[in-house]
């Protein structure tokens, strides 16, 4: 509950509703019959935030606990700060207006490594030191997680320490373990010492990192008995893994709002550029009776008319062709709709296109990622033109007019002619529409290209490869512009200094921790916003430190170089990472994961379990 002084605030700005708790569905404990307080704060608006299915799952294990309370918190817009801040307002909890610097854990959720700037000023707007050196006492504990997480350096002088991996079961063994040296009195490092041997969690200030005179790692040294390698943590069964029955419902719209069913983790496609495609591996599939249960106590419990399947790649489910009419026995009588996204244009069966077309048609989305074969080869995206385009003949004669085809820029090995292969593609779409006897009546196409810059990112086999610059991704954006010669297709794409950034933070080192808080004290804050981005500042901050962006962005790394991230396990062998990486520049494929075994070595962390071939494979 806000006190009068938070209330106050409200009058002064945009969407207060962001900033007063209440939903329905939110949960509100008694605090005398709790003993441990967990502040889940989003370092981004709230409207991002609560779309995000990880805080709603951290949400709901957390407040399951009879002993434990966990509040939401997001990210302030740039009004509701300066009233804080203007009227002396601490960063408080949604659920209670208790200010969050009396906690014992605040987390935050790393999703996008543009978010960084917004963690510091969270922790600033709470009244606490940024730096984790400067915290002195046990309590708050700082923690962290998510998949930027994977390269934790960059962000390490700010955060107590990092859990890696699936957060279900970890995150409960920290709660534990914090509660337990709270209560005796421990101190800050007493407690870290121990939780370093929790599989799962990273303890920075316990590693000590050296450097050669070209600003390479020389070595990383484990101090105080600290695991040598951090091993990620793995929830080995999805049917009994936690999960959620309701979700709090906004006041206000937010980005994804709907309900979401998780109906596995991990990916068996293999495609070379893709971080989540790797660090979530190995496959782990639910059942589709878990599934199907839990999207429907999801809809019943939040009255929401849509719910949306979540995975890497909903049509490699293998009960897609169960679950989806076992869903729609309950979700048509209530005019619910059942949304798939990340479907593959390969794999996309006729009886799938006969279950979609009963439920409102939205436009479809297919990911080709690059406009050439030669290219989809050497990024091993397993996709033909061919299937493209028969994908499209199906969906054109099932009734849809839309469609959404996402690209890559930047790749290694990629060409001129590859991005005039994107808008090529994109106009045999639009042909084939034209061509189709059976397409809608009365209606034209649209196809819409959205074009990412490609970031290298850590345990992918293009970890090693440069970045292109600036110049180089506005030459191609402008090339792709001049290749589109209809109005038929639409094209969006990423503002390249942000992509810089992306791809300086994804590889960084520690060093990077001085630049990150001198932009920040130089007013940088929520950087993923054309609104608030502003280079000029990070250009100065890393001027300050006498450290050029580009040595981590567009510099080509070889095999034998020690990489920030190379102390953490995250299943993935990195002889296999190296061989992936050859191959590309081969254009060779890997066939995927149901096919044949790649030897990735992402099983062996789950006791050789992996739901891509249903077997123990050590």
């Amino acid at each position: 509950m806000l006190s009068s002084k938070q209330e106050k605030l409200l009058k002064n700005v945009q969407k207060p509703a962001r900033y007063t708790g209440g939903e329905f569905n939110s949960v509100v404990k008694d605090k005398s019959k709790i003993s441990f307080r967990y502040a889940l704060c989003f370092p981004d608006d709230y409207e991002i935030g609560m779309s995000h299915l990880g805080m709603k799952i951290l949400y709901g294990l957390v407040n399951e606990r009879d002993d434990a309370w966990c509040e939401r918190v997001f990210a302030p817009w740039d009004d509701m700060e300066a009233e804080m801040r203007k009227n002396n307002v601490l960063l408080y909890g949604l659920e209670s207006g208790d200010d969050i610097k009396d906690f014992d854990m605040i987390g935050f959720p790393l999703l996008y490594e543009l978010s960084y700037t917004n963690v510091l000023n969270m922790l600033d707007l709470a009244g606490l030191p940024v730096r984790s050196r400067d915290r002195k006492d046990l309590t708050p504990l700082i923690v962290a997680g998510g998949p930027c997480a994977c390269n934790p350096e960059p962000m390490s002088a700010f955060i107590d320490l990092f859990m890696l991996g699936d957060g279900e079961e970890v995150t409960h063994d920290v709660i534990d373990l914090l509660k337990k040296h709270r209560d005796a009195g421990s101190t800050k490092e007493e407690f870290l010492k121990e939780a370093a041997q929790i599989k799962g969690v990273y303890v920075p200030s316990l590693y000590d990192v050296s450097y050669n005179s070209d600003g390479t790692i020389k070595e990383v040294v484990a101090r105080e008995n600290a695991p040598e390698k951090v091993v990620k943590r793995v929830v080995a069964d999805m049917d009994t893994a936690y999960y959620p029955d309701k979700f709090v419902v906004p006041f206000i719209d937010i980005v994804h709002d709907r309900a979401v069913s998780e109906i596995f983790r991990g990916c068996i496609r293999g495609c070379r550029f893709c971080q989540a495609g790797f660090i979530y591996r190995p496959i782990r599939e639910k059942s589709f009776e878990v599934a199907n249960a839990q999207s429907k106590a999801l809809c019943e419990s939040t009255g929401y008319d849509e719910i949306s399947l979540c995975s890497l790649s909903t049509s490699d489910y293998t009960q897609i062709e169960k679950l989806i009419p076992a869903m729609f026995d309950w979700a048509l009588k209530e005019n619910i709709n059942v949304s798939l996204p990340s479907l593959r244009v390969d794999n996309f069966s006729d009886e799938l296109m006969e279950e979609l077309q009963k439920v409102r048609r939205s436009g479809l989305t297919f990911a080709p990622e690059a406009g050439t074969q030669r290219l989809r080869d050497a990024i091993n995206k397993n996709v033909t033109e061919e299937e493209v385009i028969r994908t499209a003949q199906k969906a054109f004669a099932g009734g849809w007019t839309a469609v959404k085809l996402y690209f890559m820029m930047g790749l290694p090995t990629e060409t001129m002619e590859d991005i005039e292969g994107i808008a090529a593609l994109a106009q045999t779409v639009v042909d084939t529409f034209y061509r189709n006897p059976d397409k809608p009546k009365g209606k034209g196409v649209t196809v819409n290209i959205s074009v990412a810059s490609f970031v290298p990112k850590p345990f992918t086999p293009f970890q090693w490869e440069p970045q292109d610059t600036r110049d180089m991704l506005e030459e191609k954006q402008k090339h792709l512009l001049e290749s589109i010669k209809t109005k038929k297709i639409q094209v969006s794409y990423h503002e390249s200094p942000t992509s810089l950034l992306e791809g300086v933070f994804a590889r960084g080192d520690r060093k990077l921790c001085d630049v990150i808080e001198s932009a920040w004290k130089r007013g940088s804050k929520f950087d993923s916003w054309d609104e608030f981005f502003n280079f000029d500042n990070w250009l100065a901050a890393f001027a300050e430190f006498g450290l050029d962006p580009a040595f981590y962005a567009n510099r080509k790394r070889s095999f034998g170089e020690i990489l920030p991230w190379d102390m953490f396990d995250y299943g993935i062998r990195r002889e296999f990472l190296e061989k992936e990486n050859l191959k590309a520049y081969r254009s060779e494929t890997t066939p995927h994961c149901r096919q044949k075994c790649a030897a990735c070595g992402a099983a062996r962390i789950n006791g050789g379990k992996c739901d891509a071939l249903n077997q123990n494979i050590l």
